[in-house]
């Protein structure tokens, strides 16, 4: 009689991630609240709907709002260890913009995230950011995705899809029930674990 030694495989789990207010830290992204009832109650416009620098003024603009991506988010040299251990397949989806290329080039140099994502995605046509992240985490069948604009979020969750979307919330957003909520990328780092 043979016998087989039939060695498991485990599957790696597949995770993209947002870089403003996840892998970065941004103190802006608190003020979601106040641009989501501005769109509510003024411009009358779809919530989902984000307004896409045209002028050359208005990019310079946006520029200067995105310096405000200060630093690397604490919580992602546990997952970038993860990484390197072959336990996890990582990507980065940004919906910044093409006019943004350089500063995100900048970022990806600085803390060297082309040697830690298996494959890196920005907005270069300029599309809507929520519909961008649908079609990226669909193309690319994510387990997860970890996302900081709860708008965004909202959306990804009405798509069909296996995606599993966690969201980091912020302080203006804390009242918002949400089954997969965390406070910051170290709670995401520390869930991932426990998944491995």
């Amino acid at each position: 009689m043979l016998s087989y030694n039939i060695k498991m495989i485990k599957k790696k789990l597949r995770i993209g991630f947002d870089l403003d207010g996840v892998i970065l830290y941004n103190p802006l992204r608190n003020i979601r609240p106040i641009i989501y009832n501005l769109k509510k109650n003024f411009w009358q416009q779809k919530i989902t709907h984000f307004y896409i620098p045209q002028k050359k003024t208005e990019q310079m603009l946006w520029k200067l709002l995105h310096k405000s991506s200060i630093f690397i988010a604490p919580g992602f040299s546990q997952i970038e260890q993860m990484t390197k251990k072959k336990e996890l397949e990582i990507y980065l989806i940004t919906a910044r913009y093409s006019f943004l290329k350089n500063d995100l080039e900048k970022w990806l140099k600085k803390i060297n995230l082309h040697n830690v994502f298996k494959e890196i995605h920005y907005n270069k046509n300029n599309q809507q950011p929520h519909l961008y992240k649908e079609e990226k985490i669909k193309k690319l069948n994510l387990d997860i995705f970890v996302e900081d604009n709860y708008d965004i979020v909202h959306h990804l969750n009405q798509q069909t899809t296996s995606t599993k979307i966690w969201w980091i919330s912020n302080l203006c957003d804390q009242k918002i029930n949400y089954k997969f909520k965390f406070k910051n990328l170290k709670e995401v780092a520390k869930k991932i674990e426990k998944l491995n």
